[in-house]
């Protein structure tokens, strides 16, 4: 991959931004003029809200091609690499419009990121007990999710503990990263206008209008044809995609209502999940 660098360019990478994250002006108005250039469809989602799914079917109905616009996935708790987005905007690695899957929450850092080359993100708001017990299938099942956890370290005797322990665990472990996403996500959508809330419950019962609304959103727009048909093509290949069950309210087969009281108690200290708490709970 040849991509020609000018001093700005040099400049984007090398020169450190604020420590809050914010690039100083004139640096952001560059960062701005680059952003300008191509179209970007990234799914800042938490993990088990269909997620590879969509972005596999953006894939399709975009002619995109996935890209990773992180240093590495590793264990996937999200930082964006400056280096991977500057190069694609000044026209490297993907022809079409880029599409990346991300699990990220809004932190200033991240958000400073986006909103300086001018990505839109897209989000998903699902039952956190419903997302949890995907992944603890999930884990059950790919050798490859015990060994590298999501945004967190699986205990190496997982599959061993009893189903209570590994209740607990989820909802220990991983329940205060979705409580920070939600709080982080809702927070920064209740002040900007710039990232697309959608909804699982959406999804399943009309993906091809989810898809439709995402792509318009992110400022890549299909018609309802053409989303239809890369949803179809992307069902076909669901085993692929991670895709498990897509049921709502199967969480009370696998937590007890103490474990989603404990979730309730989490959201409890971010004021921007208020109103879709119940949502989140799986009430």
């Amino acid at each position: 991959m040849n991509i020609s660098l000018d001093r700005a360019a040099q400049e984007a990478l090398f020169n450190l931004p604020n420590n809050d994250g914010v690039f100083p002006g004139e640096l952001q108005r560059y960062l701005g003029t680059l952003g300008a250039r191509r179209p970007a469809i990234v799914l800042a989602f938490p993990p088990k809200a269909a997620g590879t799914f969509l972005r596999a079917a953006a894939i399709k109905a975009t002619g995109g091609e996935l890209l990773r616009i992180v240093y590495a996935q590793g264990a996937r708790d999200a930082q964006l690499y400056l280096p991977t987005l500057v190069a694609y905007y000044l026209g490297g690695f993907c022809e079409g419009p880029m599409v990346s899957h991300i699990h990220m929450q809004a932190f200033p850092a991240n958000v400073s990121v986006l909103q300086a080359f001018g990505i839109r993100p897209v989000v998903m708001i699902r039952s956190i007990p419903d997302m949890l017990a995907s992944y603890w299938d999930m884990l059950e099942r790919s050798d490859d999710a015990l060994r590298q956890g999501i945004n967190c370290t699986i205990p190496p005797d997982f599959r061993d503990l009893p189903a209570d322990r590994k209740a607990d665990f989820l909802i220990d472990v991983l329940g205060p990263w979705y409580a920070g996403y939600y709080a982080t996500w809702l927070e920064h959508a209740a002040q900007n206008d710039d990232v697309c809330v959608l909804r699982y419950c959406d999804f399943v019962q009309a993906p091809a209008a989810t898809l439709e609304t995402l792509l318009k959103h992110c400022g890549v727009p299909r018609t309802p044809e053409e989303c239809q048909a890369a949803i179809d093509a992307t069902w076909a290949e669901r085993g692929r995609h991670r895709f498990n069950e897509g049921v709502e309210g199967r969480s009370h087969q696998y937590f007890a209502m103490r474990h989603l009281e404990r979730i309730g108690r989490l959201l409890s200290y971010y004021p921007a999940t208020t109103a879709l708490r119940g949502e989140l709970i799986g009430l």
